[in-house]
């Protein structure tokens, strides 16, 4: 049986008239996909190159697969040396800051040397087995997120620190774009990078972007949060949905799951989410959820947020959601748990 969550909202959106119009691309290592309500005298092809424009910026800064990027900078950095942060990474990394803070380190900005280490970041791992105890312990040595000193937007390499923001620039990414569009005046839209997602206004037929939270083992065989389509303007029928059914209406969802990317080393399956507080991946401390899905107004939080709550697991995680108003969905096989924000959003 399919449930259906709609955010509160204090008055009934006004629909959107103009075109339903797709655009597409590349970024981050997958795809972005943006639909939108085009507004009289939108020029299509601008909008493409600004929705592309936002995202490699965020890449330019962010990435750590770019060896001129802003980040990569910081990570070659010798000790004491102070770096001047572009305003929008500055503010993606006091996000995370903020997060690990608040999570106890379940979500840790500084991670990179335990990623490259398993295999999961710009370098692949050492060999075929996974590493030791010794090199993990070496690793964790150099993360912390307690040891950044962040300035305004200046920001302090304490020495051998190595930022990864591969678990909330992507949610940013997808704020960016957001923001880009209310600027063009576009007030319906479905932004979408990597599986994240987050949505506004409703379409010309009344209906909100509606976006079905599929099962982890359908996700496990390459599905993703997608939208449902309608059956108005010669839409496609809407295929079947998953359990829930999300109206992504000043609203974003995003999903952390070791479905969607793992190694396998000497024939075991390693999940790529990692506990920053012990090296390891998180299925080694027991507990885990096969994925956790957060609704949040900002997908940048609801990204990073999603990331620690599957590292804080089934408990841990659903006591922290509770505490701080988050809408969380916990899944592990065909069980669902979700939080009281979360559950409150059930129509």
């Amino acid at each position: 049986m399919t449930r259906i969550l709609v955010p509160p909202l204090p008055s009934a959106p006004r629909r959107a008239e103009g075109a339903v119009l797709g655009f597409a691309g590349r970024t981050m290592g997958t795809g972005w996909s943006v639909r939108l309500v085009s507004p009289p005298g939108a020029r299509p092809a601008s909008l493409q190159a600004g929705i592309q424009a936002r995202l490699d910026r965020v890449v330019r800064q962010m990435s750590g697969w770019e060896a001129d990027s802003d980040l990569s900078r910081f990570n070659r950095a010798p000790p004491g040396t102070r770096q001047r942060l572009p305003p929008e990474f500055a503010a993606v990394l006091r996000a995370g800051l903020d997060i690990a803070e608040a999570t106890g380190g379940a979500f840790d900005p500084t991670m990179a040397p335990l990623v490259d280490l398993w295999g999961f970041g710009p370098r692949p791992a050492a060999g075929e087995e996974p590493p030791d105890a010794a090199s993990v312990r070496a690793a964790l040595a150099r993360v912390g997120w307690a040891r950044l000193r962040l300035d305004g937007d200046t920001l302090l390499q304490p020495g051998g620190a190595a930022l990864d923001l591969s678990g909330i620039a992507k949610g940013y990414g997808v704020d960016s774009v957001a923001e880009f569009l209310a600027g063009e005046g576009i007030a319906a839209f479905l932004v979408e990078v990597g599986g994240e997602l987050r949505g506004a206004g409703v379409k010309p037929d009344g209906n909100p972007w509606w976006v079905a939270l599929e099962d982890p083992p359908a996700e496990a065989r390459g599905e993703m949060p997608r939208e449902i389509p309608g059956e108005a303007a010669g839409e496609a029928p809407a295929p079947a949905a998953g359990p829930f059914l999300v109206a992504l209406h000043g609203l974003a969802v995003a999903t952390s799951g070791n479905y969607r990317r793992f190694l396998v080393h000497g024939g075991q399956r390693l999940g790529h989410t990692l506990d920053p507080r012990t090296g390891w991946p998180v299925e080694a401390g027991g507990g885990a959820p096969d994925a956790v899905t957060v609704l949040h107004a900002s997908c940048m939080r609801a990204d990073a947020l999603a990331t620690a709550l599957a590292v804080l697991g089934h408990e841990a995680g659903l006591a922290h959601a509770a505490r701080h108003g988050i809408a969380a969905l916990f899944r592990a096989g065909i069980s669902a748990r979700m939080s009281p924000a979360f559950r409150a959003m059930l129509d």
